[in-house]
């Protein structure tokens, strides 16, 4: 997957950064308090805070994992690369992930898409799921970076 991803342009090599990594997951942290304080006051909004908490936790593993997304289609870039580093084991949560990217950008482009309650709140369990694997992922594999 990396070495089509490389091939294709999607990827680039990238010195492993865990400065930005870390200040990705705690955002992706904040990202998940800020959905669930909005799922009263606006689903979208909180849709879109579970998948960008997603997106910055893909994106940390990436950065770790020595690589970053390249111009062109990085949010399906992160979900492609992520999937494939976090092993097959969690395919459906990969899976699940680009269901929500897909699903979040039609709605930023159609905004009479209709969003139902339960899918916002399925969508906050999955990327409370994601984000914990990355991080236990992480914890596993680069111990010394305190995530707090």
């Amino acid at each position: 997957m990396v070495k089509e991803l490389l091939a294709g342009g999607y990827l680039k090599v990238h010195p492993s950064d865990e400065g930005q990594a870390k200040k990705l997951l705690l955002r992706a942290a904040r990202d998940i308090k800020t959905a669930r304080a909005n799922i009263p006051i606006d689903e979208e909004a909180a849709y879109t805070f579970a998948y960008l908490a997603m997106l910055r936790s893909g994106r940390a593993l990436l950065f770790l994992k020595g690589y970053r997304p390249a111009d062109g289609r990085q949010h399906k870039t992160i979900v492609e690369a992520a999937g494939f580093f976090l092993g097959p084991k969690f395919t459906d949560l990969a899976d699940c992930f680009d269901m929500m990217r897909r699903k979040r950008n039609q709605f930023t482009y159609e905004p009479d898409l209709p969003l139902s309650a339960s899918e916002v709140k399925q969508a906050l369990a999955s990327a409370e799921s994601f984000v914990g694997e990355i991080r236990r992922f992480i914890k596993g594999d680069y111990p010394e970076l305190d995530l707090g």
